[in-house]
């Protein structure tokens, strides 16, 4: 009598990897769109705008929409298409520098603290804690009464402000790292820390400040336009989105668009920075994607 034999088939599961190569991120493509799509206006603006975004027309002041200013006139009768493609280079200038700042002060600090001895990250992390009490828009104002408002000054005061952020997600990243056995064995082999640092501490832990990076942009992004706002940034006739709101907030019934457009921009540059850091986080960690 011969026994049937059933073969079961196992599915054999998919390599992590190759499930997040296949698998599109909605919010990595979603923000990295709105990214590319601020980034090519400034680009654009270096090239090409419709008319100079500084020239003053008082025949042309308040037009609406039309075949010549596509986006209308300000008050002082500047085309508001020129004046957006200009201020998402001043946006994006602003934050580069800024959230530049932030990373190479903060990053190194935070490598340091995980690194060094107990009593050194303490010292590091306690002044760490104390710049974390002042808000980037606190310190610009302070920094403007010092030495004037300017967009220089709302670079420095947002880049510094943002230090504490990188620093605290460097010296975790760090701490992690150094518990690793291949660390364990760089130090039994005798490197030094700095040759640990460079080898193997800042490649594991700049996914981690790629993405810190990101978000902090889009805070750099809507620090700059809120100091802007209340004058304390962009100085004119730089055009500068939270400037373009500050000047139409007196003409909000009567031309509510010369908000609407510089609004749906901060915002846009906002979400899409955002988007992008989610979106970055769930590529890098590969723990998120096992999870969908």
């Amino acid at each position: 009598m011969s026994e049937q034999v059933n073969v079961v088939s196992v599915p054999v599961a998919e390599p992590a990897a190759a499930r997040r190569g296949s698998r599109l991120n909605p919010s990595l493509i979603v923000g990295g769109s709105i990214v590319a799509l601020i980034i090519g206006a400034a680009l654009l603006s270096f090239v090409w705008t419709p008319y100079d975004p500084t020239r003053i027309d008082a025949a042309a002041r308040l037009t609406s929409y039309s075949g010549d200013h596509w986006l209308g006139t300000d008050k002082f009768g500047r085309d508001v298409f020129s004046q957006l493609l200009v201020g998402a280079r001043t946006t994006l200038f602003v934050g580069i520098v800024a959230v530049g700042i932030a990373a190479v002060i903060g990053t190194p600090l935070g490598i340091f603290a995980g690194m060094g001895s107990r009593w050194a990250g303490e010292i590091v992390m306690r002044g760490n804690d104390l710049l974390l009490a002042f808000p980037a828009l606190l310190m610009a104002i302070m920094f403007a009464a010092v030495y004037g408002p300017s967009t220089l000054t709302a670079m420095a005061a947002i880049g510094i402000a943002t230090v504490p952020s990188f620093a605290r997600l460097a010296r975790s990243g760090t701490l992690g790292v150094m518990n690793t056995e291949y660390v364990l064995a760089a130090r039994a082999a005798g490197r030094t820390r700095r040759a640990i640092a460079v080898r193997h501490v800042l490649p594991n832990i700049s996914g981690l400040v790629i993405v810190q990076s990101s978000v902090a942009f889009a805070i750099a992004i809507l620090a700059e336009a809120a100091l802007s706002f209340l004058g304390f940034g962009t100085r004119p006739p730089t055009p500068s989105w939270g400037r373009m709101l500050q000047e139409s907030q007196e003409l909000l019934h009567s031309a509510p668009r010369l908000a609407l457009w510089p609004g749906i921009a901060i915002a846009l540059a906002v979400l899409g920075f955002n988007l992008l850091g989610d979106g970055l986080r769930d590529r890098f960690d590969p723990r998120l994607e096992v999870r969908r």
